[in-house]
């Protein structure tokens, strides 16, 4: 869009920025209807649950999980199922902290102990 110099310009410079605010709100409605979707909960039967699943673990290897109560699962009537969110949490369990991780959290461990005045 080129500056506007003289009044007879301001119609078309108007109307340049009026399309320009509803191509933004179509693409901020796009967005938020995606994500309404994303929020809600994803089911996954065993099949989706093994090529979702970084390892791709054998349809056996779940049956053992869900048999041992290591996994989130539900079971309706024959059929085993999976929330998405609940995977994804279980998964993030098994998260061990770098050497790093565990020097900072020590690190700001002492410091609030200092702070308040304990013995560190």
């Amino acid at each position: 869009m080129q500056s506007i110099t003289n009044l007879e310009q301001m119609p078309q410079a108007l109307n340049y920025l009026i399309t320009k605010v509803e191509s933004l709100e179509e693409m901020v409605n796009e967005l938020s209807i995606k994500k309404d979707v994303q929020e809600q909960p994803e089911w996954m039967n065993i099949d989706d649950l093994r090529l979702y699943l970084p390892s791709h673990p054998a349809k056996q290897t779940i049956y053992g999980w869900v048999n041992e109560k290591l996994i989130p699962y539900y079971k309706g009537s024959k059929k085993l199922t999976f929330k998405k969110s609940e995977i994804d949490e279980w998964m993030h369990q098994g998260h061990r902290k770098s050497a790093d991780e565990l020097q900072r959290e020590a690190a700001e461990f002492i410091n609030q102990k200092r702070k308040k005045g304990g013995v560190a």
